[in-house]
């Protein structure tokens, strides 16, 4: 049985709809924490390093745990881990409503949200991919900018439920909003299976043929055991009783000794078949590990995992701490005319939209232009510091916003470093690097200031981090490696180098 091909249309449009509330609404309240940071701030009276954890856990978290979300999709579909997530996410929110200490917060906002989210952005993206084939692109392109679109409307509804209801009604009330997941969840109907064979080897083609054999005597054997004993009761009715009683007592002695021997051949066929599914794992588990060194041969995919990792660990913090920024600059809540948050939130799904339309055209290399929002990010962070005006911060909010939508194009950059085949392997490597990144950041830049009492040292840091990383990615997509490794010996088979002086 396997699914149906993807219709690109029909109830796939309905799937790309609830898709996009669904992020809209798991991810609003995790993007837009920097208001409740604030708040957190306020009320427990931590650092801001360890307050910061909050935020950066439940955007980590999700990532961190990206091979479980996916064999969890795997395992039970879309549909139903939507509809668990839903609960996880609601539940996490209205917890961390009661929450007596920063302590249980790391729990129930960082955890259980963060997973939560994890599992809600890998099954939408699943099932869009499932219903769409040609406008794959397109349909998830629009399912991304509902985290966008969510961080963009959160960040000013937060701020007005805290002024209204408090920091525990807004959490109650939000988490009362994220149940509308469950809703979205059942309405993503999984395609129906079609009756055509799978192509590959059934499970018993897979079997060593030793065991099968034993498997088609075994058959063969019941089979003449049963039209044996049914041709003893026809034989019953025409032949005297106790000449079948002598001989189905010998018949019987013959069979329990035949059915012993069967038993132990069996107990050894399949000993022998356990021995060899352990073997057939154990070699899988030893290429996965050989095609992850091999991966961090290419210099460009080593760079690319350090660069990402930088990224979030200085780019992710603006996110969670502008709006502590701001309040830090002493500029006053009458000049805000809207939330800084939500200035990064817009201004990054246009981002990824216009960086997802450049990334089409030919001409364009992918990989330079993705490390160009690097730098620009990397400057942009280091000029944060001389802002010290609300307009002036609400300018770099909208350019960090707008390069940070290069999210967009790290697929694509990522398939032509490593290849089609292995973008599955590689990008849950650069995953887990990006989660990592996003569970650090805010905490160090959050420990600088604690440090120093200013965020001018953390947002250089931060900057330099980012330059670092997209400077280093630009020296190793240099043409001039292709030319030393075209001296070198060939790669092996199935491998991929990515090679800067052709067109994308």
């Amino acid at each position: 049985m396997v699914l149906l091909k993807s219709p690109d249309g029909g109830w796939g449009w309905v799937i790309v709809l609830v898709s996009f509330f669904t992020q809209f609404f798991c991810y609003g309240s995790p993007l837009a924490v920097g208001v409740l940071y604030l708040e957190w701030l306020d009320t427990f009276g931590e650092g801001k390093g360890k307050t910061a954890w909050i935020g950066s856990l439940a955007s980590g978290v999700g990532l961190l745990a990206s091979p479980v979300c996916s064999a969890c999709v795997s395992s039970f579909g879309a549909r139903p881990v939507t509809i668990f997530s839903g609960f996880m996410v609601a539940g996490g929110l209205m917890m961390s409503s009661f929450a007596p200490n920063i302590y249980f917060l790391f729990f129930s906002y960082g955890i259980i949200v963060g997973l939560g989210c994890g599992l809600l952005y890998t099954a939408t993206v699943t099932i869009t991919c499932q219903y769409f084939d040609k406008r794959r692109g397109l349909a998830l392109g629009l399912i991304s900018t509902g985290s966008s679109v969510g961080l963009f409307i959160y960040a000013a509804l937060q701020r007005e439920l805290i002024e209204l209801y408090g920091l525990d009604g807004c959490l109650l009330i939000v988490g009362a909003l994220s149940l509308n997941i469950l809703a979205c969840g059942s309405l993503m109907r999984p395609l129906a299976l079609s009756d055509s064979p799978l192509p590959e080897k059934s499970c018993l083609e897979k079997v060593p043929d030793q065991y099968l054999i034993y498997y088609e005597k075994e058959n063969t054997s019941i089979l003449e055991k049963g039209y044996n004993e049914e041709k003893c009761v026809n034989n019953m009715s025409r032949c005297d009783c106790k000449h079948d009683s002598i001989l189905n007592k010998n018949g019987l002695i013959s069979i329990h000794a035949k059915e012993t021997d069967t038993y132990k051949q069996k107990v050894v066929e399949q000993t022998y078949f356990c021995k060899q599914l352990a073997k057939k794992k154990w070699q899988l588990y030893l290429n996965y590990w050989e095609e992850t060194l091999f991966l961090f041969k290419n210099k460009v995919f080593s760079s690319l995992f350090i660069a990402i990792l930088l990224f979030d660990i200085g780019g992710f913090p603006p996110l969670l701490l502008m709006e502590d920024v701001a309040r830090s600059s002493n500029i006053s809540e009458e000049e805000y005319v809207m939330p800084l948050i939500s200035i990064i939130g817009i201004m990054t799904a246009v981002g990824k939209l216009v960086l997802g339309v450049l990334a089409d055209f030919k001409w364009i290399n992918t990989l330079y232009l993705y490390v160009i929002t690097l730098i620009m990010t990397g400057v942009t962070l280091v000029a944060i510091p001389f802002a010290k005006s609300y307009i002036m911060l609400a300018i770099f909010s909208g350019i960090l916003g707008f390069l940070t939508g290069n999210w967009s194009i790290f697929p694509y950059v990522t398939t032509k470093t490593v290849g089609i085949e292995k973008l599955a392997h590689a990008y849950g490597i650069l995953m887990f690097f990006a989660g990592l990144g996003n569970s650090l950041g805010p905490p160090i830049v959050g420990w600088f200031y604690d440090w120093t009492q200013t965020y001018d040292i953390a947002f250089c840091f931060s900057g330099l981090c980012v330059l670092l990383g997209g400077l280093l990615l630009l020296v190793a997509a240099l043409p001039c490696w292709d030319n030393c490794n075209n001296q070198s010996a060939k790669p092996p088979p199935n491998t991929y180098s990515y090679t800067v002086a052709s067109s994308v």
